[in-house]
């Protein structure tokens, strides 16, 4: 069974209805029993990273998030989701992640050329870099897509694959038992159910 973390932020009910239709049970929950006694853990997110971090700490999640990825327990953030998983954000201002993963999320203004659109919107193609097991259906170039302000930065030991968006951004990363998606794969069609099926197959850590 998944948990899908629910902490007031992300797109819950698409994301169970994507595991849904690769076969899998997921259940959106906020309860601490059942994210112990899950077989792995998504941490969604949209919005502002600040906000979420403090839904995640007030409501108990950031130590169950932190608690199930010590223990080995295959953990996928998405979106925000994925930048939490980091150490801190420059989110307007300066504010602490989970640390499970080294790095900081910056501005992607700070890095593309000036007149690209702020956020990335759309479908962009992903560059490997590195093997990874939930991407292990993927191929060089395939499109995901993305909604996006901030980026992965300084975290080259976790990089595992990057989009192209007037300068290379972090699109995947992945360490041990814990994952990263920049983009969405409940929003990424055939290529975003491969991620979701593949992440089902990690064995915990």
């Amino acid at each position: 069974m998944i948990a899908i973390i629910d902490y007031g932020v992300g797109n819950l009910f698409s994301l169970r209805s994507s595991f849904s239709a690769i076969g899998e049970d997921a259940v959106v929950t906020r309860d601490r029993d059942r994210i112990r006694s899950a077989d792995r853990i998504v941490l969604p997110g949209v919005g502002a990273f600040a906000d979420a971090a403090r839904k995640l700490s007030d409501c108990g999640m950031a130590e169950a998030v932190r608690e199930e990825a010590a223990a080995g327990k295959p953990l996928l953030g998405i979106c925000l989701g994925m930048q939490l998983l980091f150490e801190k954000s420059y989110e307007f201002g300066e504010h602490e992640g989970l640390g499970l993963l080294k790095g900081a999320i910056r501005p992607i203004a700070e890095v593309i050329p000036a007149g690209l659109k702020i956020p990335q919107i759309g479908w962009n193609r992903l560059h490997l870099l590195r093997p990874c097991p939930i991407l292990s259906g993927i191929r060089e170039g395939d499109y995901v897509y993305f909604v996006h302000s901030f980026y992965a930065a300084d975290c080259g030991e976790s990089l595992i694959a990057t989009t192209d968006y007037g300068a290379p951004l972090t699109a995947v990363v992945s360490k041990g038992n814990v994952f990263g998606c920049q983009f969405h794969p409940e929003k990424s069609g055939s290529v975003g159910l491969s991620i979701l099926r593949a992440f089902c197959e990690v064995n915990p850590c």
